[in-house]
């Protein structure tokens, strides 16, 4: 679970790029955060993450405050921000050695979780190879597996598909689904409303760095008295 709790953070003293923001990510959801360029996703992403600090209220990550327990708070969540930077110099296989490392998983473990994950996502063959040799999407590929190598209750991912093949973007929503069935949190950035609308149980639409909308797709739709999709909604929504 993931407690957004009267959030504001300011960049310039007195202007407020995120503003009170309020709203929880159950467990057993896929969760979807959608709005306009500059509205506040990655800014509220990076708060959550404990990447940016946050000016009033908190954040709470399956109880553990970020703002005030940030190492306890960490160690529940995976991350996959919105560029996938990584050290280049490494091989995949290096990169994800190193997280395993850091999450302290054994090697026989890590090994079956690498060579599945890296058949799902059909980058096993480029594991010897050094990143910076690494397209983005199959940068943001590796990303991903690191992420679920060491199976984290909350998954938080920015703009994850991003890059991705179709292929690579329907194994991504499969295993958010599955991991959301089996009673973990997803929680993700997205432009792309159809997928929203087809994978989230739950939306919340920021703009201007307000929280403007927290319900299903559907509540939204009927709100705005939109018949077709999430995507004229979330215009009207915008527009209004």
């Amino acid at each position: 679970m993931i407690e957004i709790k009267n959030v504001s953070v300011s960049y310039v003293k007195g202007i407020k790029v995120i503003d009170n923001i309020s709203f929880t990510v159950d467990d057993g959801t896929v969760f979807g955060f959608i709005g306009p360029n500059g509205a506040g996703k990655t800014t509220t992403i990076e708060m959550i993450t404990g990447i940016l600090d946050i000016d009033d209220g908190d954040i709470l990550i399956d109880g553990k405050s970020i703002k005030d327990n940030p190492i306890a708070a960490k160690k529940q969540f995976g991350f996959v921000p919105d560029t996938p930077d990584v050290f280049e110099k490494l091989t995949g296989l290096e990169y994800l050695n190193f997280i395993g490392d850091v999450y302290e998983i054994p090697e026989e473990t890590r090994l079956k979780k690498v060579l599945k994950l890296s058949e799902f996502f059909s980058i096993s063959d480029v594991l010897k190879d050094r990143i910076e040799s690494y397209s983005h999407g199959m940068r943001q590929k590796l990303l991903i597996i690191s992420v679920l190598l060491h199976n984290p209750k909350n998954w938080i991912l920015d703009e994850p598909m991003t890059g991705l093949d179709p292929k690579a973007s329907y194994t991504l929503k499969k295993l958010m689904r599955e991991h959301a069935n089996q009673g973990n949190t997803v929680f993700f950035s997205t432009h792309v409303l159809e997928v929203a609308e087809k994978i989230c149980d739950k939306i919340a639409v920021i703009d201007k760095g307000k929280i403007i909308f927290v319900g299903t797709c559907e509540e939204l739709k009927e709100k705005y008295k939109s018949n077709t999709s999430l995507e004229e909604s979330f215009l009207k929504i915008i527009e209004g």
